[in-house]
């Protein structure tokens, strides 16, 4: 049987110029680039060289380039040491009410030791609104948080202009960029970003690697103690062939290709819904199809469907897709995002799938899965029928 994977929100296979990269590295670099010799010398190369792409794709200085394990590392050094180190001038902290767990977390956490934390609600439609922002923005607000895109249905946030109007304010600004970097053009000094998570299985890397930008002069505490390594940031020895790796995917996607993915990506999303249209099935679209948004990621209510039906039938038929953020499929509890948009008891939250696009990705493969979609909800809606007239 064909297995198509369409679940690219919650990681990417890797690029093969990236599995060629890390085996080169692996079998031919092991040195410590801590090391003063050859071997460490090396390493050191490598690592340099690496951080050197990576802070170009975001328009930060080199030493701005903190290494860690991924998304949930970076959110967790960036949320709780700044706010840890920030906390004679204020506790007050605001975020959204959809963002991705490890922010979430973070928060929970602080909000134990005292803090406050004021979650900016969203509309219909997965997008904050600003006049709630500064509504919300006092005098002792030490941080600020928000998604540059979100997870579940693709959603942008205003990052550009909460940056601007934060310029003379004393509050640190942190965004969480994992699902956006790679398909968003980012520029910290632009968009008066302080701190920026990211993860390179989002975008053809490998998994357990991240970095989190920390704008020069920045005050916060490492989270990982040890050694002096990432300039006494993040101790660790440094995973060479990892970061080489990371390097390496990000080389892949220059402007041209990033705007090329999005659009690939809107294609397939109007693909799917034409097909849909064609078919007369009962559907609606959580978020927009708005091209501004996050193009790779599609959340899709069909009514009067379960999710978890649509999951099983879809995955025996080869679809991997999910029902949202792969970070909370093992809970009960329904999608934090959808509750958020529409209410708990809202139908859209027990009825909702999400597809997520990546470079792989085909118009075939989206054929087929339009076909398949169609002929699970047409099947399951008709033995719900046979039921209720037998």
């Amino acid at each position: 049987m064909e297995h198509i994977y369409l679940d690219n929100a919650a990681t990417t296979p890797m690029a093969p110029e990236v599995i060629a990269e890390m085996t080169d590295q692996m079998a031919h670099d092991f040195g410590n680039a801590s090391s003063t010799h050859y071997f460490g010398r090396t390493a050191r190369a490598v690592l340099d060289e690496s951080r050197h792409i990576i802070a170009q794709s975001i328009h930060a200085k080199d030493d701005e380039i903190i290494f860690t394990s991924g998304g949930s590392e970076s959110d967790n050094t960036a949320i709780v040491q700044t706010a840890l180190a920030n906390q004679a001038k204020g506790k007050h902290i605001i975020s959204t009410q959809v963002e991705h767990p490890a922010v979430l977390k973070s928060l929970a956490y602080l909000e134990s030791l005292g803090f406050e934390v004021t979650y900016l609600p969203v509309d219909k439609t997965n997008h904050i609104a600003l006049a709630d922002f500064k509504a919300a923005l006092r005098p002792d607000t030490i941080l600020v948080t928000v998604m540059m895109g979100n997870n579940e249905t693709g959603a942008r946030m205003p990052i550009q202009e909460i940056g601007a109007l934060l310029q003379n304010h004393q509050a640190v600004f942190h965004t969480d960029a994992v699902q956006a970097y790679g398909l968003l053009p980012i520029d910290v000094e632009k968009m008066h970003i302080d701190l920026l998570s990211t993860s390179a299985h989002k975008i053809n890397g490998p998994k357990f690697i991240g970095f989190l930008y920390a704008r020069t002069g920045l005050n916060f505490m490492p989270l990982v103690k040890g050694g002096e390594q990432e300039h006494k940031r993040r101790a660790g020895t440094e995973n060479i062939p990892a970061i080489a790796g990371f390097a390496k995917a990000v080389t892949l996607i220059d402007d041209t290709e990033r705007a090329n993915r999005q659009s690939k990506y809107h294609q397939f999303k109007l693909q799917i819904t034409q097909a849909l249209d064609a078919a007369g099935i009962d559907y609606g679209i959580n978020g927009t199809l708005a091209t501004d948004d996050l193009q790779h990621v599609m959340n899709i209510w069909l009514k009067g469907v379960p999710t978890n039906v649509l999951q099983m039938n879809l995955d025996l038929a080869g679809f991997a897709i999910s029902g949202g953020s792969a970070c909370t499929a093992g809970s009960l509890e329904p999608s934090h995002v959808l509750t958020a948009m529409y209410g708990r008891e809202a139908p859209q939250v027990a009825e909702s799938i999400r597809v997520s696009f990546g470079a792989q990705t085909t118009t075939e493969e989206v054929a087929k899965f339009s076909e398949q979609l169609i002929q699970s909800v047409k099947s399951y809606l008709t033995k719900q029928k046979s039921k209720i007239g037998g």
